[in-house]
């Protein structure tokens, strides 16, 4: 990957023989990273926030059928898939805004092509993330009240932090919506109710 919107971008589904997305996934040891991630502060906070998500998303993606991925509540609605490519691509452009570049090599246009490829859409999405992690430890604290604009607004770098969680949880509640219609529970919901002792019998 090299060193150096959400509802604005639309993709057209590009050849996957390029194959662009996986060669760009060849070059993490590449991605920007700091020597050492903030342990208080604005940054520490949002990555926070990233890991939080990253789990979510991903266990939540992996529990989902290969077969609904292409599942959608009705004509016009992003289906399973496409709602994690589309948030694959956003942490993307999102990184881009915050001065990190994409990845060498990765086609924007090619990633709603993954949305019905669940191994490699789930690769994508877990490479988005650690992308975007390296994006947030090439900033600095002192950045945080600089301005900043995201998804058409004009903010803070800290203001950015916040839309793009509510960007993350808006999508979440999504994925969580379309997992529990189609039988699936949310694996962190699964993990929860097993830990807890079995209701006694009322008298």
């Amino acid at each position: 990957m090299g060193r150096n919107l959400f509802y604005c971008l639309i993709f057209t589904a590009a050849c996957w023989t390029l194959n662009p997305v996986v060669q760009a996934q060849e070059k993490a040891a590449d991605m920007p990273v700091a020597s050492t991630a903030p342990t208080s502060g604005p940054r520490a906070e949002f990555l926070e926030e990233i890991a939080y998500y990253e789990q979510r998303y991903t266990k939540l993606a992996e529990a989902m059928p290969a077969e609904k991925y292409g599942w959608r509540p009705g004509e016009g609605v992003r289906s399973v898939g496409e709602v994690y490519a589309h948030i694959v691509a956003a942490n993307y452009g999102v990184a881009r805004a915050l001065g990190t570049q994409p990845p060498a090599g990765l086609d924007m246009k090619s990633v709603m092509s993954l949305a019905n490829d669940k191994p490699k859409l789930m690769q994508a999405l877990k490479d988005s993330f650690a992308h975007f992690r390296g994006a947030i430890l090439a900033l600095s604290d002192a950045d945080a009240d600089k301005p900043q604009k995201m998804f058409n607004r004009q903010t803070t770098v800290r203001g950015a932090f916040m839309m793009i969680d509510r960007h993350w949880g808006e999508h979440l509640g999504q994925s969580i919506a379309y997992a529990r219609i189609n039988g699936v529970v949310p694996p962190w919901t699964a993990e929860f109710q097993q830990q807890q002792p079995a209701a006694k019998p009322k008298l």
